[in-house]
């Protein structure tokens, strides 16, 4: 390395390197990107075909949008696992994020034109894109400080602003551009955000030349591998003649017994847990003492707590949204508020609220008051549940008087933000606290399907609407949330005694009171 290249590296622009202020804008134009897209996308399919001043849409039902929405936003995220595992064993995150950032220009840019064929081509690409730049940009941050650094933790602060920006610009402008030019100008607008991400991400290069590197295999030597543990599997007859068996059931049911347009992508879906089931037992009879199987089970409850978490919030892109444009009243002072712009409150509540929702809990510890992950990952499922009650009331005002107020979504927004902000932040960090060291990786990699399945719930919900009623789903998954976030803290203390101390030893103020991220999942 030459001594200019190490000067480079060092130099810095508020006490940080000048790198993460490359990532940091990357990342904010790709999920400008995303976000603006995703806000667009339920409503864009839902569109009538003669269309309005935004122009022709789909002309698909909701049940149809949702189900579709579903599919994505849930491959959007399980496609984070090869994303990871190709930059961890190929090529490293670095070049990964270059893919997936290439990848996305050229999915929202072919989202733009008006055909059928570059609709469902630019959602593929989407999801291959964000699969390669997900996952490892994040990582990318951390690589940007020694161990031990002190700043890290800030660091990540600001590049979860970048995220929380994003996507405020893009639902935001976004809106606007829809409203003037059409619904294909807006996945246009997405695609030249993406672009200045890309940009800047190449201009930046010199920054990064020591992080994001493919890894050594020395450095690997302590992880399990994905390959070993199915190689484990197919030695344990037993083992492998369960997961046979589910197979064999699902295929046969999702194939020939579900019905609908998507029953052997339903049947891929239960192949695919089918093995993650196998992988699970296989890492579990591993397992060298007590307290690593103990430990496991809680990693597996937090997983649970994850899905029905995100099931229940991701109908802000589908069923909320949906209901938003049809069904709520958005005039202010004769102006009619984009429906996009109901997507903004999360952000918006994100930067307003974070640091008070992070110091309330940080009080909590200080005053030896119950302030663990789980506590906090159940407390933000209740709360969010409980956000669900205010869009039951607006079913009831559309039902009495032909439209619901604008204020309804605010308030169901508002109570999802702060479930998320207790949520959120945790979830992620306390799984790499109880996983076995060796399988962290794929734990990780369970994490993101975890929050993709989330996502397919969400949908599998939203569509539903339209046989039993928004008002049955609002109070179904009121119900749900509270009575298992409930259920958690009930058995809060056996599920504390199996974590055996692993968050005893931690300061007040961590990593999860530093940085927070919208509803990505991945805090």
């Amino acid at each position: 390395m030459t001594n200019s290249e190490k000067q480079v590296q060092q130099k810095e622009i508020f006490g940080h390197p000048v790198g993460l202020y490359v990532l940091f804008l990357t990342e904010m134009w790709e999920r400008f990107s995303y976000y603006g897209m995703r806000g667009l996308l339920s409503l864009y399919m839902a569109a009538e075909l003669v269309g309005d001043d935004r122009g022709p849409g789909l002309g698909w039902t909701d049940a149809e949008a949702i189900k579709l929405y579903g599919w994505y936003t849930m491959l959007v995220y399980v496609m984070s696992i090869p994303g990871g595992m190709i930059a961890d064993k190929f090529i490293g995150q670095k070049k990964s994020v270059l893919i997936g950032a290439i990848i996305l220009v050229l999915g929202h840019g072919t989202l733009a034109i008006e055909e059928m064929w570059a609709f469902y081509t630019g959602l593929i690409l989407i999801i291959l894109g964000v699969g390669m730049l997900k996952p490892n940009i994040s990582t990318m941050v951390g690589g940007l400080y020694k161990p031990g650094d002190i700043r890290r933790d800030k660091g990540f602060s600001i590049f979860y602003i970048g995220i929380n920006t994003g996507s405020l610009l893009a639902t935001t402008i976004v809106g606007l551009v829809v409203a003037k030019w059409g619904w294909h100008a807006g996945f246009g607008l997405a695609g030249i955000g993406m672009l200045f991400g890309l940009l800047v991400y190449v201009w930046g290069q010199k920054y990064l030349v020591h992080v994001g590197n493919k890894t050594e295999e020395s450095e690997k030597k302590d992880q399990v591998s994905l390959s070993e543990v199915f190689k484990n599997l197919i030695a344990s007859p037993m083992h492998l003649a369960i997961v046979v068996v589910l197979i064999a059931v699902s295929v046969y049911y999702a194939g020939f017994v579900m019905t609908g347009v998507d029953h052997w992508g339903y049947a891929a879906l239960f192949v695919f847990l089918s093995l993650v089931v196998g992988m699970l037992m296989m890492i579990y009879k591993s397992l060298r003492s007590q307290v690593e199987k103990d430990r496991f089970l809680v990693v597996l409850l937090s997983f649970l707590l994850v899905i029905v978490f995100w099931g229940a919030f991701e109908q802000a892109g589908g069923l909320m949204n949906l209901y938003a444009e049809n069904k709520t009243n958005r005039m202010l002072f004769g102006w009619e508020v984009p429906t996009i712009w109901f997507q903004s409150l999360n952000a918006g509540f994100i930067i307003l609220f974070a640091v008070t929702v992070a110091n309330y809990w940080a009080k909590r510890k200080l005053k030896n008051k119950e302030a663990s992950s789980l506590f906090k990952m159940a407390t933000g499922t209740i709360i969010m549940g409980l956000g669900f009650v205010f869009m039951v009331f607006a079913v009831r005002d559309f039902n009495e008087n032909g439209s619901s107020g604008m204020y309804w979504l605010v308030l169901a927004y508002f109570f999802h933000t702060i479930g998320e902000l207790c949520s959120s932040p945790v979830s992620l960090s306390f799984v790499t606290k109880l996983a076995p060291v060796r399988y962290a990786s794929l734990m990780m990699g369970l994490y993101f399907a975890s929050t993709g399945l989330g996502n397919k719930v969400a949908g599998i919900l939203g569509e539903n609407a339209s046989e039993y009623g928004e008002y049955t789903i609002f109070v179904s998954i009121t119900i749900f949330t509270v009575i298992f976030g409930l259920l958690v803290i009930t058995i809060l203390k056996p599920l504390k005694r199996l974590t055996h101390g692993a968050e005893d030893n931690e300061g007040t103020f961590n990593e999860e009171a530093e940085g927070f991220e919208l509803a990505d999942g991945e805090n």
